[in-house]
């Protein structure tokens, strides 16, 4: 195991994420990526209001390649891995603040909610970093709150993929293969809600989310992914 200050750990987090990124680039330009309901994100994007996008973990690589072109701030975790996705991001052209549910969450919940309140949109994964999968938690739906921003669910999926050996069966789609994007209608959350509120936004988002999942592996001819 690499420690964190290591040569060969300092080797990897300069190059690894330069090399992940140039993979990425190249692979996603061999697929054919749609987006299905982008009415949503078009209207989001033109309301003024900050959008924050909420997607599964599974599908964080087809999401960055996504978010390519639309400047945003992630919550990215707090662990090791989580400074290989941060740098990524940077050179996806997206900024990040470090935390997760069990490390730094509520500082980094902080930093997003100044973001988003100066106006800047942002992304984070609806099931967290560490699951359970398919389980929106209530970090997004804080963020709204606090923030006046409108919440986009976004799925994604692809017809051909490798699966990698995880909590959340993280997707990489395969070179010429079909990816697609499902947007769901946004919502935002009262300013003065109490938690019984947050957690009915929670159910909202999650309830949201599973509908496209559900519309969007049906399509590959799938039940789940």
């Amino acid at each position: 195991m690499m420690k964190d200050h290591g040569f060969f750990y300092e080797v990897s987090i300069r190059l690894g994420p330069w090399l992940l990124y140039w993979l990425m680039r190249l692979l996603f330009a061999t697929c054919r990526v749609t987006s299905h309901d982008e009415r949503y994100l078009s209207a989001a994007m033109a309301s003024g209001k900050p959008v924050i996008g909420a997607f599964w973990h599974y599908s964080i690589l087809p999401a960055i390649c996504r978010m390519q072109g639309y400047s945003c701030v992630a919550m990215v975790s707090s662990s090791r891995d989580g400074e290989y996705t941060a740098r990524l991001l940077k050179l996806f052209g997206c900024e990040a603040v470090r935390g997760s549910r069990h490390r730094g969450g509520v500082a980094a919940l902080k930093e997003l909610i100044r973001h988003a309140l100066a106006g800047k949109h942002c992304a984070i994964i609806a099931d967290g970093s560490q699951g359970p999968a398919l389980r929106a938690q209530p970090g997004s739906i804080l963020l709204a709150a606090r923030s006046g921003g409108q919440v986009l669910p976004v799925v994604c999926a692809a017809n051909r993929y490798w699966t990698v050996n995880s909590w959340d069966k993280t997707i990489i789609p395969k070179p010429f293969s079909r990816v697609e994007a499902y947007f769901g209608k946004t919502f935002t959350v009262p300013a003065n809600a109490d938690s019984a509120t947050v957690e009915e936004y929670r159910a909202l988002l999650e309830a949201r989310l599973l509908e496209l999942y559900q519309l969007a592996w049906r399509q590959q001819g799938k039940e789940n992914h």
